[in-house]
């Protein structure tokens, strides 16, 4: 039996291997352009099939660029995997060989614009929340009380304990000596009405809390003040509460000289209390608290109004990636990226371990030469972090990753790239630089989901559009997380933290471009407003700040 062209793809003409699209069995015969053969194995859905006879020591391609090194003789129709396939990459320098770019039509969204908050500097926001955080984890438990006491009181709590149920149904069932059900009763979940808020215009209040702020090196305390210094910038933010101890690493100078090189102070509210100068608790507290139900009142007043699509930061990112990500989620993303860009918006490419084997693909779409070198040096320097611990960016790829089909680390990174679309490369940050320049940006971050995206964030990113394959539920504080599955089977078994499902790419049914004008759409709703995401209504708030040391 012969393949349909829909059940296997060769991404790049220059490939010699290609993706599984469905299972396919020993036998099945295939046709990809000029190469044809025989399945030697069953392949399973979303791995790789030698489209040649690859030798030992021969490179794989993949999106038309080195992915990795055959160990053993794979047969043409052989199944890649781990025991026969090891990571590699091509050589690459800071030379740019600047390369063409036709941006895509945007004459669909001229003029179109979304419901934000307007702030003072010219910021617009997706949402309209405070924040109450503390400089050092010494504070995190008057955080945590003041949690307590303003969520219930002032109607922000949502039903995030709602697993009492449960508990209550089985005691219940215990104590009447009855057998349990196999499937728990349905749980009512879901977020307070505006209309039963104290203050029906704020969004809520975001309580964050870390493990830093003292203990660890000076530097560690700069990064940490400059990350909450962009989190209180953050155009999702009205004004913010610090709880200070006063004797840390991480000073309320330290952060206001942060907040000042990011025009954020003076200017926004941000209400500062030092729990050794104030003594007792009760004191702390109370000051706290008065103030800060001010501070909301004043925020509160604050409303939505038309925005240009332009005033837009989106972070594109990827978690539980599967061999489907970087051929259907991810380069939809880029379209919309791409889109973005066109209509002036900026969009931020974080995840340096998974650009790891496309360095010259990124250096040669950098506008300057001195980005290319700055790119280089930064991803030189993770390389170096990385060995000096025993460890490598090559060891990037999870477990799972690699169940589904990304066995090298420059399998993963060729596709994560995708979500950065084709424009030109505008500005390329260190952690934890908050982003100014329109356009494509890249920002130097770990891999990991929680500690990537807290830093996309902390760069400004009002909205982020996030892909998984295997389901990822990771949310933001302050920002909305689009999740995007990669495929429709878990689109459908994880709704419940799946916004969008990209699935019909992999089948045929839509195209990358079309895929994206619909995700582009679903996002401008988000971005008003009109739509809550999946890990907003789960409460899946993760703020994880990246100590700068090796994470992949």
């Amino acid at each position: 039996m012969e393949i349909p062209s829909k059940n296997l793809l060769q991404i790049d003409s220059r490939d010699n291997v290609a993706v599984a699209l469905s299972p396919l069995q020993s036998g099945t015969e295939f046709h990809c352009g000029a190469l044809h053969g025989r399945a030697a194995l069953a392949i399973p859905a979303k791995h790789k099939m030698a489209l040649v006879d690859l030798l030992p020591g021969d490179a794989v391609y993949l999106y038309g660029m080195v992915v990795g090194e055959a160990t053993e003789l794979i047969p043409c129709g052989g199944l890649l995997h781990p025991r026969n396939t090891r990571h590699r990459i091509a050589a690459y320098s800071a030379l740019r060989q600047p390369v063409s770019y036709t941006p895509p039509d945007t004459s669909r969204w001229a003029g179109r614009t979304f419901m934000g908050f307007h702030r003072a500097d010219g910021q617009v926001g997706t949402r309209n929340y405070w924040l109450v955080l503390p400089l050092v984890f010494c504070e995190n438990r008057h955080v945590e009380r003041m949690k307590e006491a303003l969520d219930e009181e002032l109607g922000y709590a949502a039903d995030y304990h709602r697993y009492r149920q449960l508990v209550r149904q089985i005691l219940s069932r215990r104590n009447a000596s009855q057998a349990l059900p196999a499937q728990p009763e349905r749980l009512d979940a879901g977020l307070t009405s505006p209309s039963e808020r104290a203050f029906p215009h704020l969004d809520g209040i975001r309580f964050l809390t870390h493990q830093g702020g003292c203990g660890g090196t000076r530097q560690d305390a700069q990064a940490l003040c400059g990350l909450l210094a962009g989190y209180i910038h953050h155009p999702n933010v009205a004004g913010a509460t610090v709880l200070s101890l006063g004797c840390q690493n991480a000073q309320i100078a330290m952060l206001i000289d942060e907040l000042r090189a990011r025009e954020a102070y003076p200017g926004k509210p941000v209400l500062i209390f030092d729990q050794q100068k104030m003594g007792s608790d009760a004191a702390l507290m109370s000051a706290a608290i008065e103030a800060t139900l001010a501070g909301l009142a004043e925020a509160e007043r604050c409303r939505r109004a038309p925005a240009p699509l332009s005033a837009l930061t989106v972070g594109l990112k990827c978690g539980g990636s599967d061999g489907f990500s970087g051929i259907s989620a991810n380069p939809a993303v880029g379209h919309v990226s791409d889109l973005l860009v066109g209509l002036g918006a900026r969009t931020l490419l974080s995840e340096f371990p998974e650009l790891h084997g496309v360095e010259q693909e990124l250096i040669d779409r950098c506008v300057s030469d001195a980005l290319a070198e700055r790119f280089r040096n930064l991803m030189e320097a993770y390389a170096d972090s990385a060995r000096a611990a025993g460890s490598a960016l090559e060891m990037n790829p999870s477990p799972g990753n690699i169940a589904d089909g990304l066995i090298t680390d420059a399998m993963k990174s060729a596709g994560a790239a995708r979500k950065g679309g084709l424009a030109p490369i505008q500005d390329v940050l260190d952690y934890p630089a908050y982003a100014t320049a329109p356009g494509l940006n890249l920002l130097c971050t770990p891999g990991n989901d929680a500690e990537s995206m807290t830093a996309q964030v902390g760069a400004g990113a009002n909205l982020v559009l996030f892909t998984t394959g295997l389901g990822a539920p990771t949310g933001n504080p302050i920002a909305p997380v689009v999740k995007i599955a990669t495929n429709t089977a878990l689109a459908k078994r994880m709704s419940e933290i799946v916004d969008f499902d990209a699935g019909a790419i992999v089948s045929g049914d839509a195209t990358i471009a079309e895929t994206a004008e619909q995700l582009l759409e679903m996002s401008i709703e988000v971005a008003s407003g009109l739509r809550l995401t999946k890990a907003e209504l789960l409460g899946q708030n993760d703020f994880i700040p990246w100590k700068r040391g090796v994470s992949l």
